[in-house]
């Protein structure tokens, strides 16, 4: 789902193993942020916390494997995830970042802290929980019944129902005029969707660098329990919870720009 706002990116493609990974890359010479979309998103749905971040931020968003203008990949596991990230940085000849993601973004953030804290100077989550129970059904399934492609806009977005306000922004054209597609692959999304789930304590609390843990008061995913927990277990965070659901960015985009820039001052 994706934000709309006045700065404007430059987008360029990276080439991994033959795969095209699409990055905006909002420019300027300040300090670079790597910022991470959820499902059903795309690095595009930064643009307005660029925007509130000026010229202080360097605001790299990746649209991660197999979403936005990013081609699909073999499989979504966190190492396939990562793998990129750390491609990006090289290709860009970033060695420190701030690294901000929702999410799947935010847990992909943590986990590359993690496993490459010499690249990682501060984390935002954005409700992306240390911990995310299986229930044996996916809370993405709905969409497996989308279409992926269809021979017209309207068609496609009929098929999405009431996620195509949403979605319409975000539809691509298809090469030579041969129809529409989605952002995302429907199944490709589930499957992601299934890896993240389980215990990931074990990475949130690798790392004592600064982080910001931004929640919803209404998230369907980081409890107001587990923010609690989450803040007090790891050294060096801080939470802000806002009066959302789990697409905080959405929900308040305003509150949530006020918060990372006030958390980023401080770095």
């Amino acid at each position: 789902m994706t934000n709309t706002a006045a700065a404007q990116p430059t987008r360029a493609t990276l080439t991994i193993d033959g795969r095209a990974l699409s990055y905006l890359d909002f420019g300027g010479a300040g300090r670079p942020l790597l910022a991470l979309h959820g499902h059903l998103s795309e690095g595009a749905s930064f643009a307005a916390l660029a925007a509130a971040l000026g010229p202080e931020w360097r605001v790299i968003a990746p649209d991660q494997r197999g979403h936005g203008d990013s081609d699909r990949a073999a499989e979504y596991t966190r190492a396939g995830y990562l793998a990129d990230l750390v491609a990006l940085l090289a290709h860009l000849g970033i060695d420190r970042t701030v690294v901000l993601g929702h999410s799947l973004g935010g847990i992909n953030g943590y986990h590359l802290a993690a496993a490459h804290p010499e690249l990682v100077t501060a984390l935002v989550d954005i409700d992306a929980p240390a911990e995310l129970p299986d229930h044996g059904v996916s809370p993405l399934g709905f969409v497996r019944n989308f279409p992926y492609t269809a021979a017209t806009r309207e068609e496609l977005l009929a098929g999405c129902g009431p996620l195509a306000p949403a979605l319409a922004p975000a539809l691509r054209p298809l090469p030579g005029g041969a129809g529409w597609r989605l952002p995302f692959h429907p199944q490709d999304t589930i499957d992601s969707e299934n890896l993240v789930h389980g215990d990931h304590w074990k990475q949130w609390l690798a790392t004592d660098c600064p982080a910001l843990l931004v929640h919803g008061l209404r998230s369907q995913v980081v409890s107001a329990e587990l923010a609690r927990e989450m803040t007090a277990r790891r050294p060096g965070t801080v939470s802000r919870a806002l009066d959302t659901d789990h697409f905080v960015q959405l929900g308040d985009p305003e509150g949530f720009a006020a918060a990372v820039r006030e958390f980023l001052a401080g770095l």
